[in-house]
């Protein structure tokens, strides 16, 4: 499965919406009732975007949480397809399954 293109994590997304803002990131995670540190992590990419978070997102600065989370997946998905280990699994799995 290869995509042709690099993946973007919806941290990046939401990072250039609260720069184009100039909202702070502090005042934002505490509007939200999240850790600045979870907040920074999500925009740095460091850590996926959740359900949960994908609607707080959403309730803080109107970009749709389905949106989001259809970037996450496409991001997750990627991500997934450059993992050597797990590409050798799944030919393995296909092998078998084409004996059945």
């Amino acid at each position: 499965m290869k995509f042709g293109f690099t993946p973007t994590h919806p941290g990046e997304v939401l990072k250039d919406e609260i720069e184009y803002r100039k909202l702070s990131q502090s005042r934002l995670a505490k509007q939200m009732g999240m850790s600045y540190k979870v907040l920074n992590d999500i925009l740095n990419e460091r850590r996926p975007l959740t359900t949960t978070t994908a609607m707080m997102f959403e309730a803080a600065l109107n970009v749709p949480a389905d949106s989001l989370m259809r970037l996450q997946l496409k991001y997750n998905m990627q991500v997934a397809s450059r993992d050597k280990s797990l590409l050798d699994r799944l030919a393995q799995i296909r092998k078998m399954v084409a004996i059945l």
